[in-house]
């Protein structure tokens, strides 16, 4: 870590070097090679993945001073191939477009590679899939030299949509070639959405865990979360709970906490209440002894999972025992659906539902006969009526003489239900 810190304030140094006046002929970027600057650059974008956001705008200075120099260097400068490789990853690493096409159209010598630089406009310009085939095998053709993880990046950025198996391949290239950059940063958290894709639950969490070794701190880790919150909930019945656990044990307890609500709460929307429960448990057992703000926010979540459950009175307390305005709106959204849920489950039945109007004078022939009649009316009975057309208005298994209230009681309850349902899909698909 030492040694980082020492390396980084020397790049801050030559970062304020060349916006000094007062800077030497030395250190004036007119006379500093592409691939030098190019050091610095890297260095700050791998800065940032690792937690340094404050390298953010040493970034943009540096992308700026590199696009300068390269557009105003003498052509010459590209006798040496570590020059071309800088202009290419610079390129590939956030920078200036227009400056590419300059290049190319200014290399009357032939320092760069056609079929480099064919691929790179194509992807840059959103074509990347006319070209999918050769930057595939360009990557893979240069994948010792310098430029090769970051064509291996961009070709798996291409594949992912049509090809998430060859994008994996590429993926892993990119990301062993470049251990602890920003190229394997980005590797990692596409090859997790890949897999959520997929449904790669094995390969999922291997990937999960590595970033969550290497990449907590990165600026994207709240993506990755929300990936592997995903993967889990969608394959609840085949992790194992330490699985879950041994991942978010490289976070320190307050980000723990938060993806465990993250995951408590996708659980409940999705009706899954054991993950929901070991998820609560986590949130609880991580805050044990403190003032654990989320303690609340996890038991409403777990008391909306709880609903359909035995302990039902219980899951309507944790739904009710949070302040509505301590909620999201999305979550205060939540919370009614299940009030309004736990308060149909609970609620008494009415007495008068459970009889019907019934004339004691009917005598034993009539009922039987009624019977008979009932029974010719069954589905596929000789004689019965056709059965109700999909999507059609069938009937409810009441007689026309039911008591007024219990009707009531089921159209009410019925309408609630479909809204309630309507609004947790509609939460599941934003999640």
């Amino acid at each position: 870590m030492a040694r980082r810190q020492h390396r980084y304030f020397g790049f801050m140094a030559l970062g304020l070097a060349m916006l000094s006046p007062a800077a030497g002929h030395a250190q004036d970027p007119d006379d500093l090679s592409p691939y030098k600057m190019l050091r610095s650059l890297q260095f700050v974008q791998d800065s940032v993945v690792a937690g340094d956001h404050s390298a953010g705008e040493m970034q943009r200075f540096m992308l700026g001073t590199i696009d300068e120099r390269l557009r105003t260097a003498d052509t010459s400068i590209y006798d040496d191939d570590r020059n071309v490789d800088a202009a290419l990853i610079y390129t590939m690493s956030g920078g200036n477009p227009q400056t590419l096409e300059y290049l190319i159209a200014h290399d009357v010598n032939g320092y760069f590679d056609n079929r480099v630089t064919e691929v790179l406009r194509k992807y840059l310009s959103g074509k990347g899939l006319l070209v999918a085939r050769m930057l595939e095998e360009t990557a893979r053709e240069y994948r010792d030299k310098k430029i090769g993880p970051y064509l291996a990046l961009i070709g798996g950025n291409v594949l992912i949509a049509t090809k998430p198996t060859d994008a994996l391949s590429l993926y892993d290239q990119a990301r062993l070639a470049a251990p602890g950059t920003i190229v394997e940063e980005a590797a990692l958290r596409r090859s997790v959405a890949i897999c959520v894709d997929k449904g790669m639950l094995d390969r999922g969490l291997a990937y999960s865990q590595r970033y969550a070794r290497r990449f907590l701190h990165s600026p994207y880790a709240s993506q990755f979360a929300d990936l592997f919150v995903k993967l889990v909930v969608a394959h609840d019945r085949d992790v194992k709970p330490q699985d879950v656990v041994d991942i978010l044990s490289f976070m320190d307890a307050p980000r723990q906490r938060e993806v465990y609500l993250r995951i408590a709460r996708a659980a409940a929307i999705s009706g899954k209440p054991e993950l929901a429960r070991m998820a609560v448990e986590r949130v609880q057992s991580l805050g044990a002894g403190t003032d654990n703000a989320f303690g609340p926010l996890a038991d409403f979540y777990g008391g909306m999972a709880g609903l359909p459950t035995q302990d039902i009175d219980q899951a309507a307390k944790n739904v009710s025992g949070i302040d509505g305005k301590a909620l999201s709106p999305r979550d205060q959204a939540l919370q009614a659906a299940a009030r309004s849920v736990a308060e149909q489950i609970l609620r008494a039945p009415d007495p008068a539902s459970l009889t019907q109007a019934s004339d004691p004078n009917t005598s034993h022939q009539e009922i039987t006969s009624d019977k008979a009649a009932a029974n010719a009316m069954q589905p596929g009975a000789p004689g019965a009526h056709p059965e109700p057309v999909p999507g059609g208005v069938a009937s409810t298994g009441q007689s026309q003489d039911t008591a007024p209230s219990f009707n009531a009681f089921v159209t009410t309850s019925r309408s609630k239900l479909d809204e309630i349902d309507g609004l947790l899909a509609q939460e599941g698909n934003e999640q």
